[in-house]
């Protein structure tokens, strides 16, 4: 496909110039990386061929590249556009259409190639099959083509059944792609829960940069949900979002219909124990895997008010796409929770020390009381809008873990349960466990495991380099080693016994 065409250069020059945008950021996936100086070229060429003139005064546009995100590349990277001052973000490529916190933003989908007819074939044969209303969900890469497969759908009914009234399709719409910094936490025109917003009209339900409405009176479970697109983060969004429906996907690349989802049905599963082992958790940190997604410092502030009410010690840390590694750096940390947009947010954490769960799955967790209905949640944003976990009201017996095989009380929650009065009772009870944890033998501390960092650090047997002298005073400098590696200025004697 052309290449104007594909990235929309008219689009994004024409957004350019209606913001008076003088600092423009440019933000490329590595896939599509290899396009951005053709796509800078002809950028260029079109804001200066306006009837604006290109100038090498003030008024000159600065176009920026950016590449490797400090997180996710689906999300506007708004601490990169930082670093150059930018006035806004054009975002290329797959996205899920987060809000942003600061600056604007236009999303360029891209136009990935699908056949309309083949694809109009395969969703009118199954919707045949089905016995529901069928609804057609789809990667934002193909919005470009959903005119097209409406008419060939239309067509292809009319073959099949001789009319279109037999056949109910229905598409969901695309959000709109210009996205200004969001005033609160919840997205304009769509719902704060997949569970829908109730009204005398309809239901409407927003996921993935898609919207649509279910009729009053009916359930998202009525319907039968047709993908097209890839097996991508996207889709996975959606069969956990809704895994109470059936579902099936057309790859539009290789052209044929998928049905078997149990794979990923069994990821759940794996969830769900997850959730059950954070359960135990006694230290938890809390990954911040976005700073542009609008509401993430909201949500960071409700899972440590969530975690301190369960009895827990909470530690925030920031870094961009986690991995095995650099989560090792954190061994004192039973659990993470990983705040991030919805298609980054589900780690396979299998090479993982400790587990990396969602926002949601840490309200099954450390919520007294709470039970999965079968419900996911995927979206953060979703969860500051729904009611608000009443953290005074915990509950401080003893819990069940299907893991121990018993009841087991929060060592925490005894401790936070002291009486203000006896502060100094609480301190006796403090220092008599950091002296217990300091000990010479590693395993003197029998009544269970550390709770914060500071007692995890104790209980180790290395714990950096240590300060043997006692004195307060400077220590004198000596000079280090001089010279290079294979042979330093000290090790000229050992060189000429060797003959070198």
């Amino acid at each position: 496909m052309d290449l104007e065409l594909s990235y929309e250069i008219i689009r994004v020059a024409n957004f350019i110039r209606s913001g008076n945008f003088t600092r423009v950021a440019l933000q490329f996936p590595d896939e599509l990386l290899k396009d951005s100086t053709k796509v800078v070229s002809e950028l260029r060429e079109k804001l200066c061929s306006s009837e604006q003139p290109c100038t090498q005064g003030n008024g000159d546009v600065k176009l920026y590249v950016m590449a490797d995100t400090t997180y996710g590349s689906c999300c506007v990277d708004e601490v990169g556009a930082s670093h150059i001052n930018a006035d806004c973000v054009i975002h290329f490529g797959q996205t899920c259409l987060s809000p942003t916190s600061n600056l604007p933003a236009l999303y360029i989908f891209g136009k990935s190639s699908i056949s309309a007819s083949s694809c109009a074939k395969s969703m009118c044969s199954f919707a045949l099959t089905s016995g529901k209303p069928i609804l057609i969900l789809f990667g934002l890469e193909y919005a470009h083509a959903i005119d097209d497969i409406k008419e060939s759908a239309v067509a292809e009914s009319i073959n099949l059944c001789g009319s279109t009234s037999q056949l109910q399709l229905h598409f969901a719409d695309v959000m709109c792609s210009v996205v200004n910094p969001s005033e609160g936490h919840l997205r304009v025109g769509s719902c704060a829960s997949h569970d829908g917003c109730s009204n005398a009209v309809d239901t409407r339900y927003s996921i993935g940069g898609l919207t649509w409405s279910v009729p009053g009176g009916q359930k998202i479970e009525d319907y039968s949900l047709f993908w097209i697109g890839s097996d991508n983060p996207a889709f996975a969004n959606v069969v956990l979002t809704f895994n109470g429906c059936e579902i099936v996907r057309y790859d539009a690349t290789e052209d044929y219909m998928m049905t078997d989802f149990s794979q990923q049905r069994r990821i759940l599963k794996r969830r769900y124990y997850l959730v059950e082992k954070a359960k135990d958790a006694d230290i938890v940190g809390i990954l911040v895997g976005t700073l542009g997604v609008a509401g993430y410092l909201h949500m960071i502030h409700q899972m440590k008010e969530l975690i301190t009410a369960a009895g827990k010690k909470a530690y925030t840390l920031v870094m961009g796409r986690p991995n095995p590694a650099k989560l090792a750096n954190f061994p004192e940390c039973d659990v993470f929770i990983y705040v991030s947009c919805a298609q980054t947010a589900l780690l396979d954490s299998k090479e993982f020390l400790a587990p990396v769960i969602t926002p949601f799955e840490a309200l099954l967790a450390f919520n007294r009381g709470s039970q999965w209905t079968g419900a996911y949640v995927m979206e953060f944003r979703d969860l500051i809008a729904s009611a608000a976990v009443d953290t005074k009201r915990q509950s401080k017996e003893a819990r069940f873990s299907f893991l121990q095989g018993g009841y087991v009380e929060d060592f925490d929650s005894q401790e936070n349960g002291v009486d203000d009065k006896d502060e100094g009772l609480a301190l006796v009870n403090v220092m008599d466990k950091a002296l217990q944890v300091s000990g010479k033998d590693p395993h003197y501390l029998i009544k269970g495991r550390a709770k914060s960092g500071a007692e995890f650090l104790a209980a180790r047997s290395f714990q950096g380099l240590d300060n043997h002298s006692k004195s307060s005073l400077p220590e004198p400098v000596f000079i280090g080693r001089t010279g290079k590696a294979w042979g330093y200025a000290n090790e000229a004697s050992k060189l000429q016994a060797h003959g070198r």
